[in-house]
């Protein structure tokens, strides 16, 4: 457990966690937890159980705000992209009028790249801070999104190219990931409406607005995963009909050596038969003229075919 006291951005350490229930003269306490944390933190803060309840289960957390007596539980998932597989990861937050707790998992990207941000915009209050950590997870999802759309845009050119069976997989793997991130962003939207329209008594009214622009932008990241959903599909379409095409080019490549064996097996097929009296059976020239004439058929068969663009 990491205790801060931030001050225009920057940090100072708290050696106790008793002195953070006290609230500072100037700044705010930011108390950066780990779940093993959490029952302490109960302990000392009063949260709400819940709101701990939900912050120690280990099923997957939908995006929410709950408002209780002293202090609000809000879940929101940070997102990441590693290994061509997309991630999710609840940032479980505290707010009370003087501090605000963070509890998570796993190590979550935006908890380290705010600090800087912090210390630019001296920030000086919980809420503030509250405002530049939803953004920053929020903005992650578009950049989440240009590297979904470039692999979208590289599968689709594979595809074209040359279509393999292993594309498919990617396919149903890759629609199976949008499909489950599209039922996080419809709650995780109305978590940021939330924050900007509702009467907040720890969050100050001009922050409202700045809420607002937050959720426009959480409304197209949800928008641009619907179009990756359409896209995916027309995908699949694509893999289906560059498969059927090629099936049929390997067809008509079997129909056109089926078409030309067909004559020159009717002629083995006549010179085959066990007849006495044949009479080209003793011509001196007899063999090398059927076997010329098998060349000149298949030639001209083949020659048609090109002709006609069927091979």
């Amino acid at each position: 457990m990491k205790i801060r006291l931030v001050q225009d951005g920057v940090f100072f350490t708290v050696g106790r966690l008793e002195d953070t229930l006290t609230p500072p003269e100037y700044g705010f306490y930011w108390i950066e937890a780990d779940i093993e944390d959490v029952p302490q933190l109960q302990q000392t803060f009063n949260l709400h159980e819940l709101a701990v309840e939900d912050t120690l289960s280990e099923e997957e957390q939908r995006p929410k705000l709950e408002i209780y007596d002293n202090h609000y539980f809000i879940v929101i998932n940070s997102i990441r992209f590693d290994d061509e597989e997309i991630y999710l990861r609840a940032l479980n937050l505290f707010l009370f009028q003087h501090l605000i707790i963070t509890v998570t998992r796993q190590k979550i990207n935006e908890l380290r790249t705010i600090k800087p941000i912090l210390l630019q915009e001296k920030v000086n209050s919980p809420d503030y801070f509250l405002y530049y950590l939803v953004d920053l997870v929020i903005d992650n999802y578009f950049v989440v999104g240009d590297r979904i759309e470039a692999k979208i845009e590289k599968l689709e050119e594979d595809i074209v190219i040359h279509t393999k069976k292993s594309h498919l997989n990617e396919i149903i793997g890759l629609r199976s990931e949008i499909l489950w991130l599209k039922k996080t962003l419809g709650p995780q939207r109305e978590l940021v409406w939330a924050l900007s329209r509702k009467d907040l008594k720890l969050i100050r009214e001009q922050l409202r607005k700045y809420f607002g622009d937050i959720y426009e932008n959480a409304v197209k990241i949800s928008e641009t995963f619907d179009t990756f959903r359409d896209l995916i599909g027309n995908l699949r379409e694509a893999y289906q009909l560059n498969v059927a095409n090629r099936a049929n080019e390997i067809m008509r490549v079997f129909t056109a050596i089926t078409t030309i064996f067909m004559p020159l097996t009717v002629i083995t097929g006549i010179y085959g038969m066990n007849f006495d009296h044949m009479p080209e059976l003793h011509m001196k020239y007899g063999y090398y003229a059927v076997l010329g004439v098998m060349v000149a058929v298949a030639l001209s068969l083949l020659w048609l075919f090109k002709k006609k663009d069927w091979i």
